[in-house]
């Protein structure tokens, strides 16, 4: 259940596409893609080369905070202005591009990658996201149980059991658990009250709290991280204590722990945003 590919969990990566360096603004992060030639098309876009010195933040107070290279403002893939409710999430993207090398590397740029979802993608759709998550909360992972063997049970209880708690006694809502793969029917006004939590989430917090619901698969987690009442590591663990028992059972392979690491890099990245914004 954690892996559930929701819309947004990992969509609409910074861009490659860009003016060329002589004319016009940057855009945040693509280049024209080459001529494909048919049963040789490269396995991932190639990366652009740097064409920028220095990455900084608009000197005014602000907001909105923009970002610019060389003086010339940054825009997303679809030429939105790259600009930020709070100064200190624009710094922390700023820094993103200051750290870049010869090559611009997407992967390396988590915050941007989100504020261009949020600036290209959420912003007037907020409703669609706050509904999306609210319907994970009412197939919450946290509210299916393992029915043996009996060290997994208690694991979950242990990992669960408070965040269930937490989530009824802040959302105002009962959680109907169930023992096995079967669907578990929530009590029908619990999504009106997830989705009265979220209307104080604009789009800048609904994006990183999108990202943190479909990389756990729980909207109850994320939420419990967003509100502080959970450790982003704490959340993380929670999530992964079915996957944890089996690799205790079986072990683990490279290309899982590959996977893993780089959707806890998302997840802490979600998490950072939504502290950065405030």
């Amino acid at each position: 259940m954690s892996d559930r590919d929701k819309p947004g969990a990992e969509r609409d990566k910074p861009g490659a596409e860009r003016d060329k360096p002589g004319g016009g603004e940057p855009a945040s992060a693509s280049a024209d893609a080459p001529a494909k030639v048919l049963g040789r098309e490269p396995l991932r876009p190639p990366l652009i080369k740097r064409f920028y010195t220095l990455a900084e933040v608009t000197a005014d107070d602000g907001p909105p905070h923009r970002v610019l290279l060389d003086g010339r403002p940054v825009r997303t893939p679809k030429k939105q202005l790259l600009a930020m409710p709070s100064r200190d999430l624009a710094e922390a993207v700023a820094a993103e591009w200051a750290a870049q090398g010869v090559e611009i590397n997407p992967a390396s740029m988590p915050l941007t990658r989100m504020v261009n979802t949020t600036l290209d993608g959420v912003l007037g759709n907020e409703d669609a996201l706050r509904d999306d998550i609210a319907a994970f909360a009412m197939s919450d992972l946290l509210c299916y149980r393992a029915e043996g063997p009996s060290d997994l049970v208690a694991r979950q209880a242990e990992a669960w059991g408070p965040v269930i708690a937490w989530a009824e006694a802040a959302l105002g809502c009962r959680f109907v658990l169930g023992a096995g793969l079967m669907p578990v029917a929530q009590p029908e006004p619990n999504q009106g009250k997830v989705l009265a939590a979220l209307a104080r989430y604009d789009a800048f917090r609904l994006t990183p709290l999108h990202v943190m619901t479909t990389l756990t698969g729980s909207a109850l987690l994320a939420l419990a991280t967003a509100e502080r009442a959970l450790t982003v590591d704490a959340a993380w663990a929670a999530a992964h204590v079915d996957e944890d028992f089996q690799i205790g059972q079986w072990g683990e392979d490279e290309e899982a722990i590959t996977r893993r690491a780089r959707r806890y890099a998302e997840m802490s990245a979600a998490a950072r945003l939504l502290a950065l914004v405030g």
